[in-house]
């Protein structure tokens, strides 16, 4: 066999055209993320701590030396980690309830009670069938 022909086969598998889309739609998702940290709920955060921008904080380690273009300022921005955290909490959060949701949903379908069997033929039903088939060999 091929490679690519193994290659397609394993393309048209349901599940990594399923993990494909699931990729790019949380590409798009974290855009959306970042947005919402960064632009609604950090602004009132920062408001609330004194207009405080948690993007720019940070711990300088070696401030930048204006005389000297060789060096340069050394920081740990934690402002930007503590945006991330926040943007990893609400992602976490959002895929727990997708999460929480498909697997009510199964549990639904799983409830859902099979269809009844159809019941057994009547003793006049049963009668009728063997009058039907032996006019059948007859005729």
């Amino acid at each position: 066999m091929s490679v690519v022909k193994e290659f397609r086969e394993f393309i048209a598998r349901g599940n990594v055209i399923d993990l494909a889309v699931g990729v790019i739609i949380g590409a798009a998702f974290n855009g959306i993320v970042k947005s919402l940290v960064d632009q609604v709920i950090m602004p009132p955060i920062g408001l609330l701590t004194g207009g405080l921008d948690f993007s720019k904080l940070e711990w300088v380690l070696r401030p930048e030396d204006p005389a000297s273009e060789a060096i340069e300022k050394v920081a740990i921005q934690y402002g930007a980690f503590v945006n991330t955290v926040i943007q990893f909490f609400i992602v976490a959060t959002v895929v727990f309830l997708l999460v929480k949701l498909v697997n009510e949903i199964r549990r639904q379908d799983a409830a859902e009670p099979a269809p009844a069997a159809p019941p057994a033929p009547t003793a006049e039903e049963t009668l009728l069938t063997e009058i039907r088939d032996l006019l059948a060999k007859k005729g």
